[in-house]
């Protein structure tokens, strides 16, 4: 597995950045298209969803089961699961409603530029657990990993958004907005990092179970709570679930040609 560690980072990197692409499109884009971003997210949640659990739930109980048994990797995989869930869960409630972006949008605040900056604030926060969801899926498998960054990816565009608009608006500086919704991506490698440093001593295939089985839970959770949401509401209800559907297609291929 320690192979794969230069593309773990790189992967969750790339993942993170992609924050920079929704802010260019806030500040460049005369206009975009909302119905394809309600696809796009939905596909994201499909993606995400099915590798959950049909992949990550399934490798972290073989990994478990080395050390605690097939029984007890089982047991040990759902604990890890609905750990992960109650993890990303409690780090939503921690984050005030009107600076979270991950609940429904309210009334604007007259201080634009303060929203701005804690919104940058909260999404670095909810970034770290996915850049951890990325390093460790690509540890496991690469190709796995790649798809959950993709996912992740699609799903950080529009938090680009809403980073660099309030700033934008705030201030009139495109560039100063661009460049602090583009660093809030950073939350993710780093993320990567600190699970390298914390978990690599100690290292072993029931370490390894534990955090897929609980980067499955972040994972529901985030598409559950975050995308499914704001797919209906940039665009059609149908559109984001056909966009599940065809996400679920498409990672269930892509796991039977690679498999």
């Amino acid at each position: 597995m320690h192979e794969h560690v230069m593309l773990a980072f790189a992967l969750t990197l790339f993942a993170g950045l992609s924050t920079g692409v929704g802010s260019a499109l806030a500040l460049f884009a005369r206009r975009s298209s909302t119905r394809f971003l309600s696809a796009a997210l939905g596909f994201s949640a499909g993606v995400m969803i099915y590798v959950s659990f049909a992949e990550l739930l399934q490798q972290a109980r073989l990994a478990l089961a080395v050390a605690h048994g097939e029984r007890g990797g089982a047991f040990w995989a759902t604990v890890a699961f609905f750990g992960g869930i109650a993890a990303i869960a409690l780090i939503d409630r921690l984050v005030p409603a009107h600076v979270n972006p991950h609940e429904p949008p309210g009334p604007r605040p007259e201080k634009l530029m303060r929203v701005g900056l804690l919104t940058a604030l909260a999404i670095g926060i909810h970034n770290f657990p996915e850049g951890l969801a990325t390093f460790a899926s690509t540890l496991a498998n690469p190709t796995l990993g790649v798809s959950i960054a993709v996912a992740i990816a699609i799903h950080n565009i529009p938090e680009g958004v809403a980073v660099s608009m309030p700033l934008m608006y705030a201030s009139g500086n495109r560039k100063r907005a661009f460049w602090l919704s583009f660093a809030s991506g950073l939350a993710e490698p780093a993320g990567a990092l600190f699970g390298w440093i914390a978990l690599r001593s100690f290292f072993s295939d029931a370490v390894m179970g534990a955090l897929l089985a609980a980067v499955a839970g972040v994972m529901v959770f985030i598409s559950l709570d975050e995308l499914l949401p704001a797919a209906r509401e940039y665009g059609e209800g149908h559109l984001a679930i056909y966009g599940l559907v065809a996400g679920m297609a498409v990672m269930a291929s892509s796991l039977l040609l690679l498999g």
